[in-house]
This record gives C-alpha cells, structure tokens and sequence, in this order.
C-alpha cells in the first residue's frame, strides 16, 4: 500500500490491523458517556483512523442489499454500503475517552455523501476516519465525522455525518433530552419545524411507494451493519429509552430511499433525519426530481436528494 498516492499515512493517522471489534465499543461509549460534558469549543481527537486491504464479502454485501432493497448482484456497492465498512472505524473514534461527547443519546441528524464513481464489488479499498470538529447548535453542540474510500489510491467515496449531543448550557445536560431522529440512544421526543400555510412553502412530493414496515426491520438491518443499539431491537428496550415501540435505524431509511430511487454512478446524497420511524409501521415515499422523502401522514421522518456531479479525473 505504500506506494499508493495519494494516501491516508500522515503524522496523525492510526494504521489498523484488522476492523476494530464493534460490541466492546459500545459497551466503552455507554460506560463514557455519564463522564463528559459536551460544549462546542472541547479539543477534537486530531487521530485518523485507518484501514487498508478492505474486501467487500459478497454474502454479506447481499445480505444488506435484501435488507435494504437494493438489487443483489450488482457490479458496485449501493451508495451507502462503503458507511457500514466504515461504521467500526468511526464508532472507535466515538467511543474513545478523548472524543468529548457522549456516546449514549448522540443524534445522528445527517449524513452527506459524495460518490465520485460506483465502488467496484470486488475491488480492494482503504478506509480512513476522522472527526473534522465541533460546531455549537441550538440545541446543543454537533460533531462532523469524515470517511473516505480509496481504491488504487483513488478516492472513490467520502462522507460527513453530523452527530448532535444535546445540552442546555455548556457542561449541563438538558432536563429534557430528544429522541433521536435516526437510531441513537436518546430519550424524549425529536424537533420538527412546524409547517405553517406560506405560499413560499413547496408542496409535499408526490408520493410513489407505501411501505408497510415489519417489526424486526431493526434487527434485521443491525444484523448487517453491525448496529445493534437496543432501541431498534425490540419494544421493551426502546422504551428504557423513551420510545414507545423499536425504531428502524436512520441509515436503513436512508438506504430504502436510495433503492427505490434507481441506479447511482457519480452523485451527490444528502439526507437529514427529521423523525423516528416506529416498528411497526406504514411509511410513504415520496419524490420529486433529485428530492425525495419519507412520511407518515404529516409528519416528514426524512428528507434528501441526490444529484449527479462530475467524476474525479485524478
């Protein structure tokens, strides 16, 4: 790999062996968690987490596609598989002591991604992680975390999620904590602007495709990306955390959007998790030329487009 250019190697990056191992970091973010007191100006760990020699594995490649809906075969990853490599990486930097905020209730709000080619199935990737920095919210403080994808030095993938750790004033937690909109561990209820009677306000997309949501759509999609939050395992686990019913995870929603939605080469993909989705549940997709959406009568769970752009010519 070292003759690759260019690379991930730099002073602050953190060279892998293999995937780190997913449940012992849960269980060291939930353990953290009570002990940090997010605000927006705390030092960000700089290190940057690397791992090379990625191989996609066809069985579970096509375990997750059936969980999302996506054709199975296909020479290229969905747009968002490279995030489920990836998901090991970034919870290390989550639930690591130097990261400052908390990882039981971290909000995931959104996620961007830039696809500057279909990643091959077959093809071998690096993957790097880091968290870019803090910024303050209205409700509290946001981290964006940054993965990147290369294959044969390429960069063929990137993403930036943000992550929201809600507080009142610095170094206090909120009486009323939110729940997460995507399949965090949160408690409460997640904003949602209202909608008001403005002309300037579009019109709801066209709706294309209602989807009648299973109970176990939670542990069946964290079976295949490794996400087994107790909030959207089953009923009676969600509600130690305020939920009435399990939650389907934000990046499930995400990608059942995207399968429907048809093919992707070289695109850009926005969302924003606006609602919890309850198992079980009746959801409508809707969509509008790159827009999309995904709703429950009036109440809008998720919100995104997808628009083509440009491949890298490096």
């Amino acid at each position: 790999m070292a003759d690759r250019c260019p690379s991930f190697a730099g002073p602050e990056s953190r060279t892998l062996a293999a995937p780190p191992s997913l449940t012992p970091l849960l269980a060291r973010g939930a353990a953290l968690s009570p002990f940090k007191r997010p605000r927006p100006d705390a030092p960000v760990p700089a290190t940057r987490l690397v791992l090379s020699g990625v191989r996609v594995d066809l069985a579970h490649l096509a375990a997750y596609e059936r969980v999302c809906g996506f054709a199975t075969g296909a020479d290229v990853l969905p747009v968002t598989y490279p995030h489920v490599l990836a998901f090991p990486l970034a919870m290390r930097i989550m639930a690591a002591r130097a990261f400052p905020l908390p990882l039981l209730g971290l909000v995931h709000t959104s996620i961007e991604i830039t696809q500057y080619q279909g990643p091959a199935a077959t093809a071998e990737y690096e993957l790097a992680v880091r968290a870019e920095g803090l910024a303050p919210h209205r409700r509290g403080t946001e981290a964006t975390v940054l993965t990147e994808a290369r294959s044969n030095g390429r960069l063929v993938w990137e993403s930036r999620s943000t992550y929201l750790a809600r507080h009142g004033s610095p170094g206090h937690a909120p009486r009323n904590a939110a729940r997460n909109a995507s399949g965090s561990v949160p408690s409460g209820t997640p904003p949602q602007a209202p909608r008001n009677s403005s002309p300037e306000e579009p019109q709801p997309l066209p709706a294309v495709a209602e989807w009648h949501l299973a109970q176990d759509v939670g542990r069946r999609y964290g079976a295949v990306s490794g996400d087994r939050n107790p909030i959207h395992l089953h009923p009676l686990t969600a509600r130690l955390f305020g939920f009435p019913r399990a939650i389907a995870h934000g990046m499930w929603t995400v990608a059942r959007c995207l399968a429907e939605y048809g093919p992707q080469q070289a695109v850009g993909v926005r969302a924003e998790f606006r609602a919890p989705v309850l198992l079980p549940g009746t959801v409508t997709y809707a969509v509008r030329g790159p827009s999309f959406e995904l709703r429950a009568g009036e109440r809008v769970h998720l919100t995104g487009d997808v628009r083509p752009i440009h491949p890298r010519s490096e």
